[in-house]
């Protein structure tokens, strides 16, 4: 405490805090578009720069310190920031008479929603800077805090923050839009003997003091300023790429991820240069709620794409492909969240096309196509458009495989209907003209009409892409080659022929989960003991794997993996595995007994994101079970 009151003072009394950033001297109002999850208001009053000043307290699971900011000022008598379980101790703007010094002003809190409440910190039309005196609370949405024993190496304690969609405000008090682009600086305090990382320049080694200080001068939207401490040790990998990861797995992690180098090229060869400098990846302890998190420069990934053999790092393709596709260009409000994904899709395939060629890209395909066919039967009609309408609703609802899927099947079909050699240039071109900005589905509509279909008189039917639920009538995928092979196999096996193992060896992850998606339905215990003593499935360490084969284990009572099940639904904490396996377990009475017991024991391991479905999911809430 004491550390941090002589920081904050610091902070606060130093000279230069009014003059540090240059004043605009001719201001334009951005072009804004209505955020209905932000309590911000940029056409008044928006940020432009975030100078951050915290200590991490891991004894309290707090965060304290200072969040001090450069606007634009529109002649504004307020400003408007987004907090979420904040308490705001007080809030200073620059004084209008004496340069270089700071008033404290009233500031006033208005109760929100679920999602967060709304600061309103009076200023005037000569304030330029605004000084927020803030704590975090222990149980912040975005912040996980992991005991030793939640870490891979068990040794200490680690903390990461997520968030996308909204989650930002819960750690900083911020106008918490994707319509919002911002640069900031940061100086965090640590315990000694731990790393801080940010997404912005960052250090390699650990510092003896546990002081850091980050710069990011890219213009980012707020739910890309992301941190995470821990004991974390650095390897390069390539030319602009490198891993960080805990001492016990960062050999692990290095090995897997030593292609990156490669991916980088072939994304700059389809988008044109690359420009955050570094590409290098954070591998988390196993509650990340997603397999990926774009923070620019340094992506925070899932533990569970590491298999030894490479198999799943389409997911780092996907990853990287967001440094065009929502760093650099951004969806401006929630409901055009498959600006975001739909291209990034579309170019993580690219890429694994460019790597392993179109047949491994096909598969890679189908498997998302099977995703979202499966989610499309369970998702309100509404919810299958690409254009949503989020308004009163969680903008989570809409991170689904329809933003992703059907948003990069939209662009393949706008790439058959002009030809790649059009398409291509296209999409360069259209990251070069919205560098830095953000905008919605109308704002590229019209600029897909004006820039490539229109000059090659081409069309799409944009209505029953866009903004009709469900896929277009006359869409029929492209089947993969090698997925037919594979169900040429399981149809063999039926009928009673046994599995090629030399074929079966050299099959992808890709090629197992589209087999263990192919099987019949309902299987007797007899078939299903056939193909675990064959294929080991049961005890797989592959995360895809197990989460398709645990799933067909629960549905047909293949009890022989239950302890298996709880262990892995114990320890991972990836939503995308969690959601399934949940799901099956609750179709029946004593089911959904066995999944609230597990959960009861998981859930203080996984992070808020996961832990929102799986309530919801389980009905925790409705029936006021505490766990």
């Amino acid at each position: 405490m004491i550390r941090y009151l002589a920081l904050l003072f610091l902070f606060l009394t130093a000279c230069n805090v009014g003059e540090k950033k240059e004043v605009v001297a001719k201001i334009e109002h951005p072009n804004s578009h209505v955020d209905v999850h932000s309590f911000a208001q940029p056409d008044t009053a928006r940020i432009k720069h975030l100078s951050l000043n915290i200590n991490v307290d891991f004894d309290s699971s707090i965060i304290r310190g200072v969040a001090a900011y450069n606007i634009i000022n529109y002649g504004a008598k307020k400003i408007h920031f987004d907090i979420a379980d904040l308490t705001i101790e007080k809030v200073y703007i620059d004084h209008p008479d004496k340069k270089s010094q700071l008033k404290a002003v009233n500031f006033q809190i208005i109760k929100g929603n679920m999602y967060g409440d709304d600061l309103v910190v009076p200023i005037n039309e000569f304030t330029n800077t605004v000084h927020i005196v803030y704590k975090t609370s222990p149980n912040s949405r975005s912040l996980q805090w992991l005991s030793p024993e939640q870490t891979h190496d068990k040794k200490s304690p680690f903390l990461y923050s997520q968030g996308q969609a909204i989650l930002t405000r819960s750690w900083i008090p911020i106008q918490d839009s994707p319509g919002i682009r911002i640069t900031y600086d940061a100086t965090i305090q640590v315990p000694v003997g731990m790393l801080a990382l940010m997404s912005a320049e960052n250090p390699r080694e650990k510092d003896r003091f546990g002081t850091y200080e980050f710069k990011q001068s890219m213009e980012i939207p707020p739910y890309l300023i992301a941190m995470a401490v821990g004991d974390l040790e650095y390897r390069k990998t390539g030319k602009r790429t490198g891993v960080y990861a805990e001492p016990g797995f960062l050999d692990e992690a290095a090995s897997e991820f030593s292609e990156m180098e490669n991916m980088l090229v072939i994304a700059e060869e389809l988008l044109g240069p690359y420009k955050w400098d570094v590409y290098e990846v954070l591998t988390l302890p196993p509650s990340f709620p997603f397999g990926g998190m774009e923070n620019p420069r340094l992506t925070f990934g899932t533990p569970t794409i590491v298999t030894g053999d490479k198999s799943l790092t389409t997911l780092i393709a996907h990853e990287m492909a967001h440094s065009w596709s929502g760093n650099l260009v951004t969806n401006a409000t929630w409901d055009d969240f498959w600006l975001n994904e739909g291209f990034t899709v579309y170019i993580e395939q690219r890429i694994m096309e460019g790597l392993y060629g179109k047949d491994y890209s096909d598969m890679i395909a189908q498997i998302g196509y099977e995703d979202l066919v499966s989610e499309m039967t369970v998702l309100d009609s509404s919810d299958t458009r690409l254009k949503l309408n989020l308004a009163g609703r969680d903008p989570d609802d809409g991170m689904t495989d329809v933003a992703y899927e059907k948003g990069a099947y939209f662009l393949k079909e706008i790439e058959k209907t002009v030809g790649r050699e059009k398409f291509d240039p296209f999409l360069m071109q259209y990251f070069v003209d919205f560098e830095n900005k953000s905008l919605t589905t109308e704002d590229f509509l019209a600029y897909l009409d004006e820039n490539l279909l229109e000059p090659n008189g081409k069309a799409v039917n944009v209505e029953e892409w866009v903004y009709s639920s469900g896929m277009p009538e006359d869409f029929k995928p492209e089947p993969s080659k090698r997925f037919l092979l594979v169900e040429d196999q399981i149809a063999g096996w039926l009928n009673g022929k046994p599995i090629n193992i030399e074929t079966t060896n050299k099959w992808s992850t890709f090629e197992w989960v589209h087999f263990l998606r192919f099987l019949p339905h309902e299987l007797s215990i007899e078939q299903l003991t056939e193909l675990d003593d064959q294929f080991h499935f049961t005890h797989s360490t592959n995360s895809e794997i197990q989460a398709e084969w645990y799933t067909i284990a629960i549905r047909n009572q293949y009890h022989i993996a239950d302890p298996y099940i709880e262990s892995f639904l114990i320890s991972v904490g990836r939503r995308k595995f969690l959601e399934p396996i949940y799901t099956e377990m609750k179709q029946t009475p004593e089911g959904m007994v066995w999944a609230r017991a597990i959960y009861q024991k998981a859930r203080p391991f996984y992070h808020y994101v996961s832990i929102s479905t799986i309530d919801d999911l389980l009905d925790i809430k409705k029936t006021s079970i505490q766990l």
